[in-house]
Parts: structure tokens; sequence; C-alpha cells
């Protein structure tokens, strides 16, 4: 399910690409001493697909087949479909100058590239390659924050956390091994980044069979994004239930868990830098995945996310459970219980 935000965001990337693309064709121009329109002209023709591309906005379904790979694959497979954007951009800008201001005397001959602009677009191409692939390892969140160091002090922020517990797994562990245990797990954390990266979530971390998401309290409340993510992510899972089923011999399922407060963010590690969070939010989230699991429902949310909500989305319906003593706490939290409403 698209938010608002979803559909302004498209149009959005679909401007910035050209733009960002002619501004590296103008850096090549002052690099090589080249004429500036045509190089600009030649930028947006090849950087705009490639960069729409690592916004999966074009190709979503290749460029998802091969983040799956291994590295040394993805980074190989990659480049050779950026050189295929870079000529086939190339022939594109070659054609429109020719047939537009009349550059060169024939089409073929402006659609031939250069030395220095093939090296410089393949260079170009493989950074952003491993740049990618580096944020896809850490998470976007996590990339930007490292690279921002935004938390290399420790700083108190409002946050919102979903911890997402896969039902089953020991059981499907048992029946079918490790290895398996650990394709299928992979393949649900797979089905879960859409609808996360949607709602302008992070996945944190992964526990085992369980998944850490977060949100800053704003951004996870608008338009109720935390829990669209938990629905959209069921969603996903039920719409390609036959393929799961085929797949792996059921269907998943999962607990869903969320509660939201005031934490301590912080950069931590020297060799291996983390962003970890401390404090009773985090640990209280934990707790209601037991009871949530003592309970029989599947989504549960504290008070304090329904109060941030507000007004739930019209196919949702939240049943009030009432106080429940969570280890740890002094107060009794009151939650309460989530679901499609009849006939959504």
């Amino acid at each position: 399910m698209n938010t608002g935000r979803d559909r302004f965001r498209r149009p959005l990337q679909w401007l910035l690409a050209p733009i960002v693309g002619a501004v590296a064709g103008f850096a090549y121009a002052l690099i090589f001493d080249v004429e500036a329109l045509h190089s600009a002209v030649r930028g947006v023709f090849i950087g705009t697909p490639i960069l729409l591309y690592e916004r999966g906005v074009i190709m979503r379904r290749w460029r998802n087949i091969i983040r799956q790979a291994a590295t040394p694959v993805f980074v190989v497979t990659t480049i050779a479909t950026y050189v295929l954007m870079i000529l086939i951009g190339n022939a594109a800008a070659g054609t429109a100058l020719h047939h537009l201001i009349g550059y060169m005397s024939t089409a073929r001959e402006a659609m031939v590239m250069s030395e220095s602009g093939l090296l410089y677009s393949l260079g170009v191409s493989t950074l952003v390659a491993f740049v990618f692939r580096l944020r896809d390892l850490i998470g976007p969140s996590l990339f930007t924050s490292l690279l921002l160091g935004r938390y290399h002090r420790p700083i108190e922020e409002e946050r919102i956390f979903l911890f997402l517990d896969v039902s089953g797994s020991t059981h499907f562990a048992e029946r079918y091994g490790d290895l398996e245990t650990q394709a299928y797990l992979g393949q649900i954390f797979n089905a879960l980044a859409s609808p996360v990266r949607r709602s302008q979530g992070s996945i944190d971390d992964y526990i085992g069979d369980m998944a850490l998401v977060t949100w800053p309290m704003d951004r996870g409340m608008r338009d109720a994004a935390c829990l669209r993510c938990v629905f959209d992510f069921a969603a996903a899972i039920r719409d390609q239930a036959a393929a799961w089923q085929a797949r792996f011999g059921q269907v998943p399922e999962f607990r869903a868990v969320l509660h939201c407060g005031s934490v301590v963010t912080a950069e931590i590690g020297l060799e291996r830098h983390k962003i970890a969070y401390f404090g009773d939010v985090v640990n209280t989230t934990g707790r209601l995945e037991s009871l949530s699991k003592a309970l029989g429902q599947p989504i549960l949310v504290s008070a304090d996310i329904l109060a941030g909500i507000r007004v739930l989305p019209p196919h949702l319906v939240a049943e009030n459970l009432g106080f429940h003593v969570i280890r740890g706490r002094d107060e009794p939290l009151q939650i309460s219980a989530v679901r499609l409403a009849l006939g959504s």
C-alpha cells in the first residue's frame, strides 16, 4: 500500500536523477576539457537510468534478484548492467544531439563514445555499485547515520520499535534442517524489506528469527506508517501464499509488537561500528513479544503507539486488551490488538 509520501517521492526521483546525471557530465567536461553542453546531455542520458535503477524505480525485479547474490556476483552483474545502460544512454544522447543541434555529421559518429568517457562512466559506476552494496549490507539508515556521524555522541530521541518474530521457525528447523530454515528466514526477511522501505523505517538488526525495525517518532506515526508496514508485510505474504507453499511447504506466520518512547541512541564499537539503542522502551518491546504469544494475538501495540497515531487507517481496528504487568516496569502497560477490519 503506497502512501501519499510514496507518490510524492517517485516524481521527485525522476526529477533529481537527470540533474545528478547532468552534474556528473559537467564534472567530466571540467576534468577532460570538453564541450560542457554535450557532456551534460550525455550525463543525463547515462546517469538517469542508472540512478533510477538503484532507487528501484526501473528494472526492480532484476535489481532485487542480483541484490540477493554473493557480493562478487553482485558487483560483476551490477557493473555489466551499468555498462549496458551506459552504451544505450550514450547512443541515445548522441542521436538526440545530432538531430537537435546538428552535432557531428552523422548520427553514427555522434553515438561513438570516447575512451575517456567510457572509463569515466565505468569508474563512477563501479564506485556507485560499491557504495550501494555497502549500503545494502549495513542498511540505508545505519549507512547514512555512520557516514554523517549522527550518533558519534550519544543522543536522546523518541523512536518507535517493531519486533517482528517468525512463528514456528523452531518446528520448521526440526523438520527441514538448519540450512533450509536459513533459506526460509532469508526469504521472509527479504519480503519485509519493501514494506519497511515504503514506510521509511529501518531494519536495524536480525536476531535469530526476529527482525528489529525502527522509525523516528514523527516518521513512524505519520499516516500510521509503522502499522501500515506490518499489514503491508502480511499482505505481501498472503498474496504469494501459493509460492511459499510450493517452495517451503507452508505459508509464513509471524508475531509483531510495537512500542515507542525515549531512548538513548549511540554509535558503539571500534573495529565494527553499530548504532545501538539503550533504554526501557527496547526492553519493554521485547517483553511484549512474549505477551503476544501468551495472549494468542499476532499483532500487539502499546497505548503509546495508538495515542501517537490518533486515528487508525479505515481498514484497521484495535481491540483494547487492558493493562498488563510487564517485567521490569513499575507501572502496568495498556495493550491493544490490531487486526484488519471485517471486509478489508
